[in-house]
């Protein structure tokens, strides 16, 4: 008598799993911490804002990691990731990316809407903080062709190395895999130092004017992604000097790459809208 339980389809329907819980009740502590912090808010006198915010973050940090090596272990050790339930895997990715683009499509929005329309006085306050051309008076914008030029080459180079570092895995040449995916690291790690030497060398701030706001919102929003991106290739490179990853099966690293390449290409916008259309091509539109 065949076994009822057997599977016939190609399908993973996943095991009961305590992660999603304990993730989304860690995510609440830490929103909770988050707010009683900013707000400086007490219980009984006690400002246990700080001690909400570390324990929610100690409990996301290990969802993500005892989470994240269930999915390696499916994959490898039960083999549950079928062709079928890697292309599902691969749309999952892509709708975050997707999501992701929206997500700066807003900051650009801003940034445009503040620089084009500069002098636009039915605006609520918009003549006031502009003066009426971009950028506004008074702020001291960076040359594109120094620092931002730089980071636009670093940034470039690392897309260039982890193609390498794919290729190289795509031909079972672990070595070229493992020296991509260093130099990757280490030019996002380059990348993060250069932005921060930017940012503590500008004649703006975040708060008290709307160039500073959007400037900030959107190359710190960049930034914060690069670091995720290279935490991410991180990860990829501890496993590839584990083992782990085949020519077949390497949709871990494979996602890596992507958000490495989305990240590239929103810098390269960035680069042209924010550090060239702020400095110079702004400046001649506002005047109109």
């Amino acid at each position: 008598m065949a076994d009822a339980h057997a599977k016939n389809h190609d399908y993973h329907i996943v095991d009961p799993s305590p992660w999603p819980f304990i993730g989304s009740l860690s995510a609440f502590v830490m929103a909770v911490g988050a707010i009683m912090s900013m707000k400086a808010l007490a219980i009984g006198g006690l400002k246990a804002g700080p001690v909400l915010l570390g324990l929610g973050l100690i409990g996301v940090l290990y969802t993500m990691l005892a989470w994240w090596t269930d999915v390696i272990k499916e994959a490898q050790e039960k083999g549950n990731h079928t062709r079928v339930v890697q292309m599902h895997h691969r749309y999952g990715m892509i709708m975050f990316i997707a999501s992701e683009v929206m997500f700066f499509v807003a900051w650009f929005w801003a940034f445009f809407d503040s620089s084009i329309y500069a002098h636009e006085a039915q605006a609520f306050l918009r003549f006031e903080f502009t003066g009426g051309h971009w950028p506004p008076k008074g702020i001291e914008v960076f040359d594109p062709w120094h620092l931002p030029l730089i980071n636009t080459l670093i940034l470039l180079t690392s897309g260039t190395t982890v193609t390498w570092a794919h290729h190289a895995l795509l031909h079972n040449d672990r070595q070229g895999l493992k020296q991509g995916l260093l130099l990757t690291v280490l030019l996002g790690a380059l990348f993060t130092c250069v932005q921060g030497y930017e940012y503590a060398h500008a004649s703006f701030s975040f708060g008290g004017n709307i160039y500073g706001a959007t400037f900030f919102m959107a190359t710190g929003f960049h930034g914060f992604h690069v670091l995720i991106g290279t935490i991410f290739l991180l990860v990829c490179l501890l496993r590839a000097n584990r083992g782990d990853f085949t020519p077949q099966q390497h949709l871990g690293f494979e996602f890596a790459a992507w958000y490495w390449h989305f990240v590239d290409v929103v810098w390269l916008f960035l680069f042209v809208s924010i550090y060239l259309w702020g400095s110079h091509w702004g400046a001649a539109v506002g005047a109109h």
